[in-house]
């Protein structure tokens, strides 16, 4: 007699660009999947607004470009983590909104997969000392936004979204949602056995952070021991965990 397989662990982690979750959840995505969970990285938008700052030249053949650069550093960075897959949604960046289409590319990829977990980023700013600029980028909002609505109820409710029950996606029950960088944290990962994997793949983005990285990477730790002393964890990524 041959016991009935278990169902594959499976988490979605949606985010607005590449390296948007090594910064995140890095360390947390390599704990998981050395624990055996299937995790699959949603990049909402295409990465094409990634380049220099000061650039110049930023018609459509240097954002196809970039856009390629960035894809490739990605899918190097998930290697390194031990994700299963990647998928780009393609949404021009620095131009996303959370739009009902969003939501449904969400829904869609909760139900493909039967997610049991879904990590994305925060849907409020924080107004703390130590949150810089960048986190109020509009696109990390918009993803965080689409991502909650997808959640609950839109990936459970067979009424929205009928369009996917013919293209074979039922509804599908996500367990737990994990939030980076929210305003209220409550609950934090051990990633003293993975800094060094999401170090690793962090160096993958040299597009966006340079191939000297040695500074980048102090700061990374002093982060992980900051929010593993909120904790009492030696290094930690930390995240508001909600359960459905």
């Amino acid at each position: 007699m041959h016991n009935a397989p278990s169902e594959p662990r499976t988490v979605l982690v949606v985010v607005a660009h590449p390296d948007d979750a090594e910064f995140g959840c890095g360390g947390t995505l390599a704990a998981w999947a050395a624990e055996g969970w299937e995790i699959t990285l949603v990049i909402c938008t295409d990465g094409s607004a990634g380049g220099p700052d000061d650039a110049t030249d930023v018609g459509p053949e240097a954002r196809r470009r970039i856009s390629e650069i960035r894809k490739a550093e990605q899918r190097a960075a998930a290697e390194i983590l031990g994700l299963k897959e990647v998928v780009f949604l393609d949404y021009p960046d620095g131009m996303l909104q959370p739009s009902i289409e969003l939501r449904r590319d969400i829904v869609r990829q909760i139900r493909r997969i039967r997610a049991q977990r879904v990590v994305c980023q925060s849907p409020d700013r924080v107004w703390t000392p130590q949150y810089s600029i960048p986190r109020f980028h509009p696109d990390h909002l918009a993803a965080a936004n689409a991502t909650v609505a997808a959640v609950y109820p839109a990936a459970q409710n067979g009424w929205d979204f009928p369009e996917l029950l013919a293209e074979g996606y039922p509804p599908s029950k996500v367990r737990e949602l994990y939030i980076t960088g929210a305003p209220v944290l409550n609950y934090a990962v051990d990633i003293s056995a993975t800094i060094e994997q999401k170090l690793a793949a962090l160096r993958c983005h040299v597009s966006q952070l340079g191939t000297d990285q040695t500074e980048l990477a102090q700061r990374v730790r002093q982060w992980a021991a900051e929010r593993g002393q909120e904790f009492g964890l030696a290094l930690a990524e930390a995240f508001h965990r909600v359960e459905n």
